[in-house]
């Protein structure tokens, strides 16, 4: 098992991005929540990462911090859940909402998620209650969040959305909704999502 990988982060496009260590470069999938606050390329970077092998797929998942490694394992443990479900979980909502969601039997905000119906939110009620630590407090991040200038803010905010299972009409309307002067990738996908999720209960 790979569990943390130290290194220099070489490229990203979300939600991929390649991590050299010793001479060789880690391909992983981030939660676009963790793939906003990394540094620039060219710069160290540290993730926690959990490797899952299959007959055809061999994937590398990496996260900022360990307790956002520790939620993906317990959610990918739930049936019907899978790492891509997971990620974009965890790209959704911060691991204390889950959380908080979860103990409070919050099945409205984890729908939030594309891919979580109703049903898939009480099941994860029924298998994970229990499961995270009562500490709702936000994260604190293990590296500093930086300006990326490397890509076009609006092309990463697009690629992102597209990985959480959003379609190009939703994604196009919410990118014009945007305000022109948005610069942070983190700030821009987090307003993005407000704006989704205000048209789906709208």
């Amino acid at each position: 098992m790979i569990s943390r990988i130290n290194g220099i982060l070489i490229s990203g496009k979300p939600p991929v991005v390649v991590v050299e260590a010793c001479g060789i470069g880690y391909e992983i999938d981030l939660p676009m929540s963790d793939f906003a606050e990394l540094p620039e390329v060219g710069s160290n970077v540290i993730l926690h990462t959990h490797l899952v092998i299959r007959e055809d797929l061999h994937a590398l998942y990496g996260f900022i911090t360990q307790n956002s490694r520790d939620c993906f394992r317990q959610l990918i443990k739930v049936s019907g859940i899978g790492p891509r479900i997971a990620l974009a979980l965890l790209s959704t909502l911060a691991v204390h909402e889950i959380s908080l969601a979860i103990e409070s039997s919050d099945t409205a905000t984890l729908c939030r998620t594309p891919g979580i119906g109703k049903k898939m939110a009480e099941r994860m009620l029924l298998e994970l209650k229990g499961k995270f630590s009562t500490n709702h407090n936000s994260e604190t991040l293990s590296i500093t969040s930086t300006a990326r200038t490397s890509y076009s803010i609006n092309t990463d905010i697009i690629n992102a959305l597209s990985s959480l299972g959003y379609n190009e009409k939703e994604t196009a309307q919410v990118i014009k909704q945007l305000p022109k002067d948005v610069t942070d990738l983190s700030l821009g996908i987090k307003e993005a999502l407000k704006l989704l999720n205000k048209h789906k209960s709208s």
